[in-house]
């Protein structure tokens, strides 16, 4: 499509990251038409469609592409203007986070990100298999997540292993002496409930624990600290980080409803390889903390 339009590209990727025509323009203080008339252009160069007009705005598999060309060529841009002495603009670098490494190990690397600020950090919840997918598609720059690339897709993406998060299933003793009277077996565990954000974490544990194969009662909250807060306030039990749980265990006011068992989940920083400053940074800062507080 010949030599870019980077002015286009940059509405491109707007309308992507606001999932509107409208917010684009108001993101970037031009008219609605004026976004449109630069997809429109960038759509006619290329022959080919690369945003899909829907609620939300959505870019094709090359509108996707050339956004991650873009972002990357304004990264290496505010590399250059650093070692020439100019003044620079922050660059955003989004990265997807699991819930459970955002409440407990992932802002130890903040400080050093952002202070002073080197860059927009954009943090994005998402479990292993969403934050796996938003790095194969280019729409974060990394994450963490707990699978492993395999073929074509990860031959850009450097995968590092950070360590074991370690899980307990927990409940309080008001809601574990109701439920769990007998002991924490399958039975009880097809009538009780549970609370998750990754089913398939809880799913493993009971299968693994109790030899449980069945659907079992649950509710899902995609936040830490609205389950934490679910399981505190006797609603259900679930499965926590151990070392975040570690306080409330030791002071009784929960109980590890399996004793010495825990669900090993291991993980590791999926990220592109681009040598920036910023980039370079980042997953160095990533990689530190997640394998000092991990296993």
């Amino acid at each position: 499509m010949g030599s870019f339009d980077y002015r286009a590209l940059a509405v491109l990727d707007a309308v992507a990251s606001h999932g509107s025509f409208d917010k684009a323009a108001l993101a970037l203080g031009i008219t609605q038409s004026a976004v449109s008339q630069r997809i429109k252009a960038l759509e006619d160069a290329s022959g080919r469609l690369l945003i899909i007009r829907g609620q939300p705005a959505v870019p094709t598999g090359l509108g996707q592409r050339l956004i991650v060309h873009y972002r990357n060529v304004k990264l290496m841009e505010a590399s250059l203007d650093i070692d020439l002495g100019n003044s620079i603009s922050m660059p955003e670098i989004a990265i997807a986070i699991d819930a459970d490494s955002l409440a407990s190990w992932f802002p130890d690397t903040l400080s050093a990100l952002l202070a002073p600020p080197r860059c927009q950090l954009d943090v994005r919840l998402a479990d292993s298999d969403a934050a796996l997918q938003m790095v194969r598609d280019g729409s974060v720059f990394g994450c963490v997540a707990a699978a492993s690339m395999t073929g074509d897709a990860a031959a850009a993406i450097s995968v590092t292993p950070l360590g074991t998060l370690s899980y307990v299933c927990v409940a309080t003793p008001v809601f574990a002496g109701h439920w769990f009277g007998d002991g924490f077996s399958r039975e009880a565990a097809l009538l009780a409930p549970a609370v998750v954000s990754q089913h398939c974490l809880l799913a493993r544990f009971l299968s693994e624990q109790l030899g449980m194969r069945e659907p079992f009662p649950h509710h899902t909250l995609p936040v830490e600290s609205a389950r934490r807060a679910c399981i505190q306030n006797n609603l259900a039990y679930g499965l926590m980080p151990q070392r975040l749980a570690a306080q409330a265990l030791a002071t009784d006011r929960l109980v590890d409803l399996l004793p010495g068992r825990t669900l090993d989940l291991p993980l590791s920083w999926h990220a592109w390889a681009l040598d920036t400053p910023f980039t370079k940074l980042l997953s160095e800062q990533i990689i530190k903390a997640g394998r000092d507080y991990l296993h």
